[in-house]
């Protein structure tokens, strides 16, 4: 019963895994559609030649000039012309230079057409923490015309696979380093040819170069900024789009992952410069800055959480920013189309020519000025971690932003400017609104008035407003101490206070589209929301909204297409809160929540769990709109008569989730969307907020609806697998090391050694030992947070997840063994079949080479090279192995350590099955049992090699065990070292993939690191590829055990189960490298021991057992 609770344990195991599998791959396969637009150019890019003795170094990649246009240009002219900004674009992994065209002809035409035009929404800024009280920044807005046009440049790394490599990342730094160089010379040379021919200087030489980095591409940038031989100043800047910061997005080299740590630990080093006055030797990155733009939760590649600046940057220098809380742009966007995406590309080339200082024609050399035009022109107004219906945002009454009343002064925000005035500056007539809820369906040219201590009484004290009219040629707002007579949309009161300025904006669905010429439309969505709480109001009488006047065209107005809905209510009413099992439960039963009509306008959505972790599919369906009849016909009434109807009254609802990782989420429409934010929650680097999200939805109070929430399973499924694959890779070693730590045990027991499957399904027995394995790793992880002052991730969530992770490692452990072992055991029954036939034919048939041949052969294996080499394989083995590891690349060795094992593994199993059938044919005349032991007599007319054999295998001529059974614990042994190192070469798989790409272009030996853990692996995989050799892993007692090798596999279990957790599975490696050459050093101790005539082995008592 126990077996086959055991065997029930791995199948649900396995289909939990299956099942998750499946799911995610139809998630992530599924094509994605994120609102882009094509951007269009006409390219020629311009190849810039070597100069000096950095020629020959850096002759295998290139550097390019990129021209917008589609006439024929004379490139040394052109050059000679050079005086723009240089700007450099960093391709990322398997990138080409020519992805610069779409960013670079957006410049182009950004240039020539200037700026864009002023909303007159809030704009965002510089918070306290990043320094906005700088005095820099006094009076600091952005040019209105464009001084210097920005002169792209481009390196040509050869398509190289940088991510998968550390090597590759290393040498295109150092080409980096070399392009920036030569381009600013480039610009000196420029600059002198022009003087030697009399035309004058049109702008001072740049000292400094803009770098843009896509992808690894932003990786090396940084890294070039800490490279001894860069110019001092020659980088200020730093632009990335989808690039890692916080560790490589496939960390299975190690080599890799340490070259990411050595440059984010100078790079905090480069700041602490400024505070410590550190070392001269030290990078100094003070007047640094960088901007790091994730794709958000389309981007499969590179998860958000790899891309923030946290640990690395500190705020004065920089922040990250998703493309979907970008102004302008509100999109998630895939990888590559990040690159091309016009609504993002059109915004990052107005960014970077606002950097220009008008001036000077060169980006301004202050830090602050520089990163408040990237915040300026970057972020929307709508506060990040909004709490609209539950508390003031203490971000909203920051100086400069929004007003505020301290000791009865006023701060005054921005007004509307004077030469934007309606028509013949008045208002018709005056409304006074006695409802909560105001709505606006026109341009009629009124003001509304509402009456604060009236309308916010009975706790209905938050105000809020959206509209699509445009602030200040569409509406107005103010705050009037008392009420008014003046009929002008500017009152001369100054103790009116406009807050116009106060309007955020919020992407826009598509517009409603009119059936025919003066039909009523369907309610447009809303562009602008605004948000008054009571500390906004208070010392106030009166609210008033302006609508403009709409023109008269042909002497009839167009039709309506306009909205505004304000409305004051209670901020408790709004808030809605779903629990975890609830939502776990929608996704088989739909959860629906009733909202009557006269609703609040905002509902603030609070989820238990992260969206990112579940994403939730939101439904809004209108169920009713405060009209009872539409008139018409009664086949046509009914559901879809209300959608109709309501659609026609009640605007588009939205919905903003934000994230404490990737920031906001805006959707749109919001009439069916599967809401989900890019977001890793339960990982050990998680902040408590992260286990949370909350939801914003602005909703006409005029309809009522029915909202359904159903937690979608498959997007759940892809966000695990993209998330977490770093933290089941290190379970998966884990896994492995406790199926050996079982196997070791069990001989140092004298027991069978079981199968790597029945170590497993022992491992995942309740309560022990799974909960001691599944969760002691958890609780020392968390116990070294706390000892290094780091703060704790969710514990609920993270518990939950990394437990998961450890079942789904278990499940692909379980696939794996299940169908290797299938594939071992056709091949040896296949091998003994063949064999056993091919006996046959020889004893029948008489061929004439065969003497020829076995004499021959004879004479060969005669040599002594050969006899030394066939009685010692393992050396041969470790050899080759460890040539070519650390000559070649490590992942050849690993494969020449894989070939080693599983030979041995075959040899085994074969031995195994042909001394099975054997002894059948044996019990049919003797009719002896297979549980006997099997002595040399009963055998006497066996083959000598197979005789031979089992002496060999056994401990004694009086063994009781026998040799198929002794075999078959040799095949199991072997076979578990072979899954462990099998994985170790999938580490490195990607690294051989870019090094088969560079064979070509000469060799380099492989990093030392690398070599060095590889050398390590192989020994481990020779020295303890011999059950017997756990016998030499005896140390003193510790507390109250002798540590053996079943205990070092533990501590490695352990240790690559906490480093899955830290989302750095290359250190896996280090377990395996160091048991290796421990046991290397054991195994010199004791050869140098017996030389000495002592021996370890002789106080251990010989393997012997019955099966």
């Amino acid at each position: 019963m126990q077996g086959l609770r055991a065997k029930f344990r791995v199948a649900a195991v396995v289909a939990l895994t299956l099942w998750i599998a499946l799911l995610g791959l139809y998630s992530l396969l599924k094509p994605i559609s994120n609102g882009c637009v094509m951007t269009y150019m006409y390219p020629t890019y311009i190849p810039i030649s070597a100069a000096g003795d950095a020629a020959a170094a850096s002759g295998k990649y290139g550097l390019y000039l990129y021209h917008e246009g589609w006439k024929k240009i004379d490139f040394d002219e052109h050059l000679k012309q050079l005086s723009g900004v240089p700007v450099l674009f960093i391709p990322g992994n398997g990138g080409s230079f020519k992805q610069v065209r779409s960013v670079a002809a957006e410049s182009d035409r950004a240039y020539q057409g200037g700026p864009p035009e002023s909303t007159f929404h809030h704009e965002a800024g510089l918070t306290s923490e990043e320094g906005r009280a700088d005095t820099h920044l006094a009076g600091f807005e952005l040019p209105t015309q464009y001084k210097n046009r920005l002169d792209w440049f481009a390196v040509d790394l050869e398509g190289e696979h940088s991510a998968m490599d550390g090597q590759i990342l290393e040498e295109h730094t150092e080409y980096v380093v070399y392009a920036i160089h030569r381009i600013l010379d480039q610009y000196k040379h420029s600059h002198d040819v022009r003087e030697k021919e009399g035309a004058a200087a049109s702008s001072s030489l740049p000292k400094s170069v803009i770098l843009v980095g896509h992808s690894m591409g932003g990786f090396v940038a940084r890294a070039a900024m800490i490279h001894p031989r860069l110019r001092k100043a020659a980088v200020e800047t730093i632009l990335t789009l989808s690039t890692p910061h916080q560790s490589p997005p496939v960390a299975l080299q190690p080599s890799l992952g340490h070259y990411f740590e050595h440059v984010n630990r100078e790079w905090r080093k480069g700041y602490e410069v400024q505070s410590t006055h550190a070392a001269s030797y030290v990078t100094d990155l003070s007047n640094v800055i960088v901007v790091s733009i994730s794709g958000g939760y389309n981007d499969y590649q590179v998860r958000t959480k790899l891309e923030t600046l946290d640990g690395i940057v500190p705020p004065t220098h920089g922040f990250f920013i998703s493309s979907t809380s970008m102004r302008n742009v509100w999109l998630s966007m895939e990888h590559q189309a990040i690159l091309w995406c016009n609504q993002l590309v059109v915004q990052v080339s107005q960014t970077l020519l606002n950097l220009v200082d008008t001036k000077t024609g060169v980006p301004f050399p202050e830090r602050q000025k520089r990163l408040s035009v990237f915040a300026k022109m970057l972020r929307s107004g709508i506060p990040d971690a909004f709490q609209w219906t539950s508390q003031p945002d203490s971000n909203i009454h920051e100086v400069g932003a929004f007003f505020f009343c301290l000791g009865g002064q006023v701060a005054r925000l921005p007004g509307c400017p004077n030469n934007l005035i309606w028509k013949d500056d008045g208002l018709e007539r005056d409304l006074y609104i006695k409802t909560s809820t105001v709505t606006v369906l026109a341009m009629d040219g009124r003001r509304r008035w509402l009456d604060i201590h009236k309308l916010g009484s009975n706790g209905k004290s938050h105000f809020v407003f959206v509209t699509n009219l445009a602030p200040c040629s569409g509406a107005r707002l103010h705050l009037w101490p008392e009420k008014g007579k003046s009929n002008s949309v500017s009152p001369s009161d100054k103790r009116v206070i406009e807050i116009t300025s106060k309007l955020v904006q919020i992407p826009s669905g598509p517009a409603p589209v009119q059936m025919e010429p003066g039909s009523q439309t369907e309610q447009a969505p809303p562009s602008s929301v605004l948000r008054l709480t009571p500390e906004d109001m208070q010392g106030f009488r009166f609210l008033t909204i302006s609508i403009a006047p709409r023109p008269i065209v042909s002497g009839r107005p167009p039709p309506g297409a306009s909205m505004a809905v304000g409305q004051f209510f209670d901020a408790k009413d709004g808030e809605r809160v779903l629990s975890t099992p609830a939502l776990l439960l929608s996704a088989y039963s739909s959860k629906d929540v009733l909202l009557e009509e006269d609703h609040p306008i905002a509902l603030n959505l609070s989820f238990d769990i992260n969206l990112g972790l579940l994403p939730t599919s939101l439904s809004l369906k209108a169920t009713g709109c405060g009209i009872q009849r539409s008139g018409l016909p009664d086949g046509e009434a009914g559901d879809m008569d209300n959608s109709k109807l309501c659609k026609l009254r009640c605007f588009p609802p939205v919905a903003l989730a934000w994230d404490s990782t990737s920031g906001l989420h805006v959707f749109p429409n919001a009439y069916s969307e599967t809401v989900t934010v890019d977001s890793s929650p339960a990982l050990l680097s998680s902040s408590q907020g992260s286990g949370k999200t909350s939801v914003l939805l602005l909703v006409d109070p005029h309809c009522s609806y029915e909202l359904t929430f159903a937690a979608s399973l498959t997007a759940a499924a892809g966000k695990f697998l993209l998330l977490y694959s770093s933290q089941i890779v290190g379970s998966f070693f884990a896994v492995i090391f406790f199926a050996l730590m079982q196997q070791v045990r069990a001989w140092d027991l004298d027991l069978p050694i079981p199968s790597v499957l029945t170590a497993m399904e022992s491992n995942l027995k309740m309560p022990l030992p799974f909960a001691p394995l599944g969760f002691s790793p958890l609780l020392l992880s968390l116990f070294v947070c706390v000892l290094n002052s780091q703060p704790l991730p969710p514990l609920v969530s993270f518990i939950a997840v990394s437990i998961i992770c450890y079942l789904l490692a278990n499940g692909v452990g379980a696939i794996l063994v299940w169908v290797s072992q299938f594939l071992f055991y056709a091949a040896a029954l296949t091998h003994v079949f063949i064999k056993s036939r091919w006996q046959q034919w020889e004893t029948k048939f008489c061929f004439a080479y065969l003497p020829w041949f076995i004499t021959l052969s004879s004479g060969f294996f005669s040599l002594k090279a050969m006899r030394v080499i066939r009685g010692s394989p393992s050396v041969l083995t470790a050899l080759m192995a460890v040539t070519f590891g650390s000559f070649i690349h490590p992942a050849l060795g690993l494969l020449t350590l894989l070939l080693a094992h599983a030979i041995c593994c075959h040899n085994a199993l074969c031995s195994h099955t042909r001394k099975k059938e054997f002894l059948g044919h044996e019990d049919k005349d003797k009719e002896i049992s297979w549980q006997q032991p099997l002595s040399k007599h009963e055998v006497a007319g066996v083959n000598q090699s197979v005789l031979l054999e089992e002496n060999s295998s056994s401990d004694s001529p009086n063994s009781s065990k026998s040799f198929s059974d002794t075999q078959l614990e040799i095949f199991h042994h072997r076979y578990g070292l072979l899954i462990l190192h099998l994985m170790a070469a999938l580490m490195f798989a990607p690294s051989f993939v870019a090094w088969l790409q560079r064979i070509g272009m000469g060799h380099s030996f492989p990093w030392f690191l690398d070599s060095t853990l590889c050398i390590g692996v192989i020994l481990h995989g020779v020295l303890c590829s011999n059950p017997e050799f756990s016998s030499l892993f005896s140390f003193p007692r510790m507390i109250w055990k002798e540590l053996r090798l079943d205990f070092v596999y533990l501590l490695a279990g352990i240790y690559s189960y906490m480093a899955g957790l830290g989302s750095a599975p290359y250190k896996v490696f280090y377990p395996i490298a160091s048991i290796g050459f421990l046991a290397f050093a054991l195994k010199m101790s004791q050869l140098r021991n017996k030389d000495n005539g002592e021996s370890r082995l002789g106080r251990r008592k010989k393997h012997s057992h019955r099966h």
